[in-house]
């Protein structure tokens, strides 16, 4: 981050963890703030590298600064046994259920998308609900011209289709079809994230595939392909809505 103005964290060949931050580095401090039963909370940096303030923005810079000294990053993450750091998600995205749980929605998209290599994106809902769901779309071709997302599947999808007795090469052929083996793959797919689930609360219950891809030209990614979690909210508001009807 712009705001620690070098290295904090370092992997090398003699330690490392694959998807970690590394270790802290000498001279560096890093602390999770509030943890929950996991050990996960708000990663907080401490050191020479972390800047003096925001100029001018005394407001901000005691937001991101406490008095200790501790820069607060937004961003949620964990130590393993070994010290490795890794990050687990942003403050922001936090999906508080109507239980009260707090869940990263990050390592829950990220599993459903290794589980299903069909999957292009997963975006999970359940901020204020009694259940997680997720909006789900297939991996397909982009105009080469205007990055828009085409009707006809990626080659991984075509082969994921054929291996799960659909013959579908196009997205709405797999929406009109609706062949049972073939959602009873994306369900298996489902299921074993949720077998991961360190309680029910985090378990997937219902998922919908969409009709096209998320892209930036469409507003639901930004400049840097990051998930626009508001704009997917609203654009899809009524099939999310559907999930939670009594």
């Amino acid at each position: 981050m712009s705001e620690s103005t070098g290295p904090h964290t370092v992997s090398q060949k003699d330690f490392f963890r694959m998807t970690s931050c590394g270790k802290t580095m000498d001279g560096c401090k890093t602390k999770i703030d509030k943890p929950d039963e996991l050990g996960s909370g708000e990663i907080c940096f401490w050191g020479r590298n972390i800047f003096m303030g925001y100029l001018n923005m005394g407001e901000q810079t005691r937001e991101a600064i406490d008095k200790a000294g501790w820069l607060h990053s937004g961003d949620l993450g964990k130590f393993d046994e070994d010290d490795f750091l890794y990050i687990t998600g942003r403050i922001k995205e936090l999906i508080i259920t109507a239980g009260g749980e707090n869940i990263a929605p990050v390592p829950i998209e990220d599993s459903v998308k290794s589980k299903l290599p069909i999957i292009s994106n997963a975006m999970l809902i359940g901020d204020k609900r009694k259940f997680l769901s997720v909006l789900l779309t297939l991996k397909c071709y982009m105009d080469d011209e205007t990055g828009a997302p085409l009707d006809a599947l990626a080659p991984t999808s075509v082969v994921f289709c054929h291996k799960n007795e659909c013959p579908a090469t196009f997205v709405s052929e797999v929406l009109r079809k609706h062949d049972p083996a073939f959602y009873k793959a994306i369900q298996d797919g489902i299921d074993a994230v949720n077998s991961k689930a360190t309680s029910n609360a985090q378990k997937i219950q219902k998922w919908v595939i969409l009709e096209k891809d998320f892209s930036i030209i469409g507003g639901e990614l930004g400049p840097t392909m990051k998930l626009r979690r508001g704009v997917v909210l609203k654009m899809y508001k009524d099939i999310i809505e559907s999930f939670y009807v009594d």
